[in-house]
């Protein structure tokens, strides 16, 4: 049986243990859209996975990765032919069903997106699922009736893959974006990217107010906790919050009060289920509202024998902006 390279995720006698491997092709899993994967890229989710920080991967041995871009090579899916351009994001990819980190996969023909004509695939594992998340945060900012008029809006994690692509996209948008970051040396990068204003994230890690001075009229939050919770209680009467993330943790130590006298809503954010057609918006405003030149400078590229080491140091907060991975 032929067989291909790929990044395996497999129990140890202390964990978990992640490595380039030999994956034999008789060991994909069920679906009818068989596809070669070109370039995938590093979120946070694969971070957790490869070091296993946190129980993300559900069956072993696992293929890691929740995104890829590629060709189609087979296929008895209806809407998908031999030679298609195709991006997969999350549907358990990497954690219950084999992930994209290797030179083949099989999944189910309703998770594909079509390659936008105006992105490579390299183009879109820029944005992979941090951009697409963070796409998803700025569309329902617009739903709720955000407008640049509106005031300011807060991006906390701001160096990271979700933070960049959301700043490059508000600023793009007309948005005046402050730009929450415990980084201040990625000052320069983060204004670069459009950001208007650097706010130190010890000014939202404090103890938790029920109701701060009203700052933001909204903000895109990838860290959660206590960070999501002051953010909140700082945004202006009327105004929403997108929150995509827990890097800070899974809880939210705050209080009822800005929901209930502030009027403020929080939108909590998936790309893992999100629904095809709200997909394929968010791909088709990414094309469009996405600076390219933007999404270049924050992007780096590994090939995948760097991936464990890239996955190690995305959890440890050390990756500014996004990694493409090439899976050649």
């Amino acid at each position: 049986m032929a067989t291909f390279k790929a990044i395996v995720i497999e129990k140890a006698e202390s964990g978990t243990k992640a490595s380039l491997a030999d994956f034999d092709e008789a060991n994909l899993m069920e679906g009818d859209v068989t596809f070669r994967p070109e370039y995938s890229t590093i979120n946070y989710k694969d971070g957790l996975a490869i070091t296993g920080k946190m129980p993300v991967v559900r069956r072993f041995p696992m293929i890691a990765g929740i995104d890829a871009a590629g060709t189609v090579e087979a296929s008895s899916h209806p809407a998908w032919k031999a030679g298609d351009k195709v991006i997969l994001n999350g549907w358990g990819c990497g954690e219950t069903h084999l992930g994209a980190y290797g030179q083949k996969a099989r999944v189910k023909g309703d998770w594909l997106v079509a390659l936008p004509g105006g992105m490579t695939a390299r183009d879109a594992m820029a944005v992979g699922t941090a951009g697409y998340t963070a796409m998803l945060a700025v569309m329902a900012l617009e739903k709720h009736g955000l407008t640049p008029a509106s005031g300011p809006i807060a991006v906390t994690g701001a160096a990271g893959g979700v933070g960049s692509v959301a700043i490059a996209i508000l600023a793009k948008l007309g948005f005046t974006v402050h730009a929450v970051t415990g980084r201040p040396q990625e000052a320069d990068y983060l204004k670069g990217l459009g950001a208007a204003e650097i706010v130190d994230r010890k000014e939202l890690a404090g103890p938790v107010k029920p109701l701060a001075k009203e700052r933001w009229a909204g903000g895109i939050d990838a860290v959660g906790s206590t960070m999501l919770a002051n953010l909140l209680s700082m945004t202006r009467y009327g105004g929403a919050v997108a929150a995509c993330g827990m890097a800070g943790g899974l809880d939210l130590p705050g209080s009822v009060a800005p929901f209930i006298l502030r009027g403020v809503c929080l939108y909590g954010i998936d790309s893992v289920m999100c629904p095809l057609d709200r997909r394929k918006e968010a791909w088709k405003r990414l094309e469009k509202d996405l600076d390219r030149q933007k999404l270049a400078a924050m992007t780096r590229e590994i090939g995948l024998t760097e991936v464990p080491e890239a996955a190690a140091s995305i959890v440890a907060g050390q990756v500014r902006g996004r990694i493409v991975v090439k899976i050649g």
